[in-house]
């Protein structure tokens, strides 16, 4: 590797790792404002909440990149807007229960429980193609399993899983659609932001319209914005969450392997159990919410343990693709 190529891939490994990060701090972001928003609209229902917690990260995202790509908007293609327009749908399925599922269990289960989708990609792969998944695939599914019964304190007797652990593993699902859809050939020559601008505004359609069918009453959907708190969780969930990490993400990980940005990307609910046991108090003093700081318990060691672990072993070990 020449010295201009390794210098491009430091980067890109550098930026990936801040996108990374990034990720990592939504899932506190989202809880805290949650938990804002049930303070100024007490008699708001779970679902009113979550769709007002992805519709204006949305809104304020398309106004940015429509401001940015207004005079390149006439030079979107068709493939560019249905690509960003499926993204979009599966991303918000995934966030819709995503979101709903962090009111009901803690940031850090929520953001291992999500890598679920890493197991997933490559059952699917061999269910579709009528063969026995690889042994490799097996062992991972079986850490990432034991894993989600620690994490979500599976009752074996009962056979239940708390709601916000099982809407979690739902919203997995939904991501997995995701990356398939990044990798479609007939997409191959799209450029990220016209994408990523298609994508941001079928969310923010879905989720307005969610929020307005939700709402106590058609007016209640004003009442957050004169919140200084939620909006300012609001505002740097846009920012660094949703504009920041897309962007990033977007640009840099075409200049690395899927196998580097795969083991990358495991780092993320890493990032959250850390930035979990301290960003709540912080949160908590700016929004003055009870959002205390979660401990470190032997559940998340044992549970997000085995399914990082599943996911490392996965992209250490590639599997062959159709």
């Amino acid at each position: 590797m020449s010295a201009p190529d390794r210098s491009v891939h430091t980067r890109a490994v550098l930026m990936l790792v801040l996108a990374t990060l990034l990720w990592g701090v939504s899932f506190p972001l989202v809880k805290v404002i949650a938990l804002a928003h049930q303070a100024v609209l007490p008699a708001s229902s779970t679902w009113f909440i979550t769709a007002y917690t992805v519709a204006p990260r949305f809104l304020l995202g398309s106004a940015v990149l429509l401001l940015v790509l207004w005079k390149k908007i006439r030079t979107f293609t068709r493939l560019e807007l249905k690509q960003g327009a499926l993204i979009g749908l599966a991303i918000g399925g995934g966030m819709l229960f995503q979101n709903d599922g962090l009111q009901f269990t803690s940031a850090s289960t929520s953001a291992f429980l999500t890598q679920l989708y890493s197991v997933m990609i490559p059952v699917w792969i061999a269910l579709r193609l009528r063969r026995w998944p690889p042994g490799i695939v097996l062992l991972c599914g079986a850490l990432v399993f034991a894993g989600v019964a620690i994490l979500g304190r599976f009752d074996f007797r009962t056979m239940h899983l708390g709601r916000g652990e099982a809407e979690t593993l739902v919203s997995s699902v939904f991501f997995m659609m995701q990356i398939f859809l990044l990798e479609r050939k007939e997409f191959a020559a799209n450029r990220a932001l016209p994408v990523t601008l298609a994508m941001f505004v079928t969310e923010a359609v879905i989720f307005s319209a969610m929020a307005l069918g939700t709402a106590p009453h058609p007016a209640d959907v004003l009442v957050p914005w004169a919140s200084g708190p939620w909006l300012l969780f609001t505002v740097m969930l846009t920012v660094f969450c949703t504009l920041g990490a897309f962007i990033l993400m977007n640009t840099w990980q075409p200049k690395i392997t899927a196998t580097e940005a795969g083991l990358i990307y495991c780092v993320e609910p890493v990032f959250t159990a850390i930035m979990a046991l301290f960003l709540p108090a912080i949160f908590s003093a700016w929004g003055h919410v009870d959002y205390p700081n979660e401990q470190v318990t032997w559940h998340l060691l044992a549970g997000g343990g085995l399914i990082t672990a599943a996911n490392v072993l996965l992209q250490l070990k590639p599997l062959r693709q159709p």
